[in-house]
């Protein structure tokens, strides 16, 4: 029969150092989430009712009292969509090459480098980039389709990293018993791998558009103001929450301000939603939910 030794009290003194150490940094990162989440919630809720989330600025002074964010609401539900659509099967693919075909030659080098880069691109370089050869060199016009594409250019190194790496977790074993079937790769990626790294993938996606949601840099130089409804992404401009709240922050009365925390909460509800939502289609296609 063994015998508990005795821990002596310096180690529980050490013990206890680093748990209050632990709680103290998971004070810290909570704090200022939470006090964020009070100040926009508290701030937010004046406003938030159904006409601002079913009527626009078209007509609305800036000290006239009413107004909502209808306008704002549909640009930046269809600007992710888009910015979804053309980053999310770019970045997948970019995965799976990384993953199962560059085996660490030069090319898989090469993008890997430039995906590191493009992590750190400011999002105003993104923006940049489209207004210089979308809209001047090209001549194209101001819209959310313009929007979209700097907003795709910030999500796209985020979808890679976070595929690549889910990609990496799927146990070898998986992809060996599949080939040893004598089933072809690609139809293994498809029907093995994907499938197995799939909640991952859907997480990581939702951090791209989580990320790109709140940009307002991209769009004041590709999408511009409008206090119209405008439900074509491809003509004209067409506003988007994060330059709602820019611009009803940047006015000096109070119905304006009030506008702008209450765009902020929409925002944020918008994000939580879409998360909600993809977490749902995840539990639903995962795996273990077969079983």
């Amino acid at each position: 029969m063994t015998t508990i030794q005795h821990i002596s009290t310096g180690r529980r003194l050490k013990d206890r150092m680093v748990q209050g150490l632990v709680y103290l940094a998971f004070a810290l990162a909570v704090v200022p989430l939470v006090s964020v989440l009070w100040l926009v919630i508290s701030n937010g809720l004046a406003r938030f009712d159904m006409t601002f989330l079913t009527h626009s600025m078209r007509g609305i002074g800036a000290r006239d009292v009413g107004g909502g964010a209808y306008h704002a609401i549909i640009g930046t539900l269809e600007q992710v969509l888009l910015s979804s659509l053309i980053s999310v099967p770019i970045g997948l693919l970019t995965a799976i090459y990384l993953v199962e075909y560059g085996n660490g030659g030069r090319l898989s080098r090469a993008i890997s480098f430039f995906v590191d880069v493009m992590t750190g691109i400011p999002s105003v370089v993104a923006g940049l980039f489209v207004l210089a050869f979308w809209i001047l060199f090209l001549g194209m016009p101001y819209s959310g389709f313009a929007g979209a594409m700097a907003l795709s250019i910030l999500m796209m190194p985020t979808v890679v990293r976070s595929a690549e790496e889910m990609l990496r977790l799927v146990p070898d074993d998986l992809r060996e018993a599949s080939y040893a079937l004598g089933v072809a790769k690609w139809r293994t990626i498809l029907k093995v791998v994907l499938p197995t790294a799939f909640t991952g993938i859907v997480t990581g996606v939702m951090l791209a558009v989580a990320r790109v949601a709140g940009e307002t840099a991209p769009l004041l130089l590709t999408v511009f103001f409008t206090d119209s409804i405008n439900n074509d992404p491809f003509s004209g401009p067409q506003m988007g929450l994060p330059l709602y709240v820019f611009d009803q922050a940047a006015r000096p009365n109070d119905t304006a301000i009030d506008r702008a925390w209450t765009g902020a909460l929409t925002l944020i509800l918008i994000v939580m939603l879409l998360n909600l939502v993809a977490r749902l289609i995840a539990w639903w296609r995962s795996p273990a939910r077969g079983r």
